[in-house]
């Protein structure tokens, strides 16, 4: 069974502190960049933004919600817990995280903003729906990196509503 819940403060210093990805992805480890460590270990920045998912009482990922200057279009990152990367379970995750979103935010659009050099979480995310928009730098852990912002736009129709 599969739960998201708000973020608790242990979790938070759990991914904070514990979750370290290997090679490459350790661009994602929270401490590499101090903004992202701060905000996620605050729970005043955090606010009401940050979830966690849990499943069979045990922490798998996490995800945070952003509204953007649309009301329509909310922006959406997320981690898996780093031992469950690179094994086909990226999808099921990703539609667990779109289902709630959709239902608690309702938005028209989705937006994923994935570092350029993370072809596997893009690859996963095209096969969900979403499409590369545009390529940018974005200022993050003390430099400044390519980024391919990503949507899904969520047809009224769908079950995503």
């Amino acid at each position: 069974m599969t739960t998201i819940a708000p973020l608790t403060q242990n979790n938070a210093e759990l991914i904070a502190n514990t979750w370290h990805y290997d090679g490459m992805y350790s661009f994602y480890d929270m401490s590499a960049d101090p903004e992202d460590y701060e905000e996620i270990l605050s729970p005043k920045l955090r606010s009401d933004h940050y979830f966690q998912v849990v499943t069979q009482n045990q922490l798998t990922g996490f995800f945070m919600v952003e509204p953007t200057d649309q009301s329509s279009i909310v922006e959406v990152g997320l981690g898996m817990k780093p031992l469950l990367t690179g094994q086909g379970a990226g999808k099921q995750f990703v539609q667990l995280i779109l289902a709630y979103v959709s239902a608690h935010h309702h938005p028209e659009t989705i937006i994923f903003d994935v570092a350029e050099f993370n072809v596997r979480a893009q690859k996963c995310y095209r096969n969900l729906g979403f499409m590369p928009v545009k390529r940018h730098l974005q200022a993050t852990n003390g430099g400044q990196y390519p980024f391919v912002e990503m949507q899904l736009i969520l047809n009224a129709d769908s079950d995503h509503r």
